[in-house]
C-alpha cells in the first residue's frame, strides 16, 4: 500500500495521534505526517504511506489555505481559545462590516509576524512554549509572511453580554504563517485585544478538504478493501517540485544513484527537483555542494 492519504483530522487528535491510528487501522508501520496541526485545529493533514513517507521532508506546502474565527475583546496566552485570558476590553457597540473589510484589506500582501509564545519555534536549542511553560517570555524575532488573499466569511455577531465581536475569515497564506497571531492582528488593528476562537485547515499545496476522509471513512474503506483508491499516487505530492524527464540509459544511471550533469531546463536556485521516467519518479536531485555544473541525488525510490 503506498501513496498519499488526505484525512480530515479530528479535533483533540495531535497530528501523532493521527499517524498511530493510520497504522493501526492499515496495520502498517510506514506512515508518515507532513506538518503538524494543533490539536483544537481541523482538516486537511496530508499523510504519506508505504513508499510515500520517503517524500514527507519535500510536502511543506508553500501555500495553506484555513478558515477561522476571531473574537475580539479578549486575549489569551497561547493566542486561541485553549489559553488562559490576560486581557479583556468590552466592545461597547458593534463593529461596521466595512471597518472589519478595511482591516482585512491592510493585512494583504507581505507582513511581519512575532511568533506566538505557545509555538514550536526554538531558540537556543528550546521550543518556546517549553519557556511558556516555565511562565519565561523570550525576546523572538520577527518573521515576514505573506497572506495572499483573505476575505469575511460569516456575519459579524456582536455580544452584547459579553462585550466582544466574532466573526469568520478565509485566509490563503504562505508557510510560516500563524493564523492564531493573525487573529492578534486583527484585533489590534481594530483597537482591541483578541484571540483566535476556532481554525480549521481546508488546503495545503494542492490537497484540499474536497479529498479528505475522516478516519471512520479509513476503517470502513479498510473493510471494503478500498482504501488504495482512495491514496493519491507519490508522483502527485511532488508537484510542486521543477520536473526533470530523462531517458532509459539516464534512468539507469539514476537507479545506481549517479552524480550527473546538471540539467540546462532546471534553475541553479531551486533547492531540490524531482527525476522522472515513464511518468514514475525515480529520484530527488540536488545541484552538487562542491562540484559546479554537476547534480548528485538527495533521494532515490527503488521499488
Amino acid at each position: 500500500m503506498d501513496g498519499i492519504l488526505i484525512l480530515n483530522k479530528p479535533k483533540g487528535f495531535t497530528s501523532h495521534d493521527c499517524v498511530f491510528k493510520v497504522r493501526k487501522i492499515l496495520k502498517t508501520k510506514k506512515v508518515g505526517h507532513t506538518g503538524t496541526l494543533d490539536p483544537e485545529v481541523t482538516g486537511v493533514l496530508p499523510i504519506c504511506i508505504g513508499r510515500a513517507t520517503k517524500v514527507v521532508e519535500f510536502l511543506t506546502a508553500e501555500q495553506k489555505t484555513y478558515v477561522a474565527e476571531v473574537t475580539i475583546g479578549t486575549a489569551t496566552t497561547t493566542e486561541d481559545q485553549t489559553g488562559e485570558v490576560v486581557e479583556e476590553k468590552r466592545v461597547e457597540n458593534p463593529i461596521s462590516k466595512e471597518k472589519i473589510l478595511s482591516v482585512l484589506q491592510d493585512l494583504k500582501g507581505e507582513i511581519e509576524q512575532t511568533p506566538p509564545m505557545y509555538s514550536a519555534v526554538k531558540i537556543k536549542g528550546k521550543k518556546l512554549y517549553e519557556y511558556a511553560r516555565e511562565g519565561k517570555v523570550i525576546e523572538r524575532p520577527s518573521r515576514k509572511i505573506t497572506i495572499h488573499d483573505i476575505f469575511l466569511t460569516s456575519d459579524i455577531t456582536y455580544e452584547e453580554e459579553k462585550g466582544q465581536v466574532r466573526f469568520s475569515f478565509q485566509v490563503n497564506c504562505s508557510k510560516g504563517t500563524y493564523v492564531r497571531t493573525l487573529a492578534v492582528q486583527i484585533g489590534e488593528l481594530l483597537g482591541y485585544p483578541a484571540h483566535m476562537s476556532y481554525l480549521t485547515r481546508i488546503s495545503s499545496g494542492d490537497f484540499t478538504i474536497d479529498q479528505a476522509i475522516t478516519l471512520e471513512q479509513l476503517s470502513e474503506l479498510t473493510e471494503q478493501g478500498l482504501v488504495q483508491e482512495k491514496l493519491l499516487p507519490m508522483e502527485k505530492a511532488l508537484s510542486s517540485l521543477p520536473k526533470l524527464e530523462i531517458s532509459d540509459k539516464v534512468a539507469e544511471k539514476v537507479y545506481n544513484g549517479a552524480v550527473l550533469p546538471y540539467p540546462e531546463n532546471i534553475d541553479e536556485s531551486n533547492e531540490y527537483f524531482s527525476v522522472f521516467h515513464d511518468e514514475k519518479c525515480l529520484a530527488i536531485y540536488m545541484k552538487h555542494p562542491s562540484k559546479p555544473g554537476l547534480m548528485k541525488p538527495k533521494k532515490v525510490f527503488h521499488n
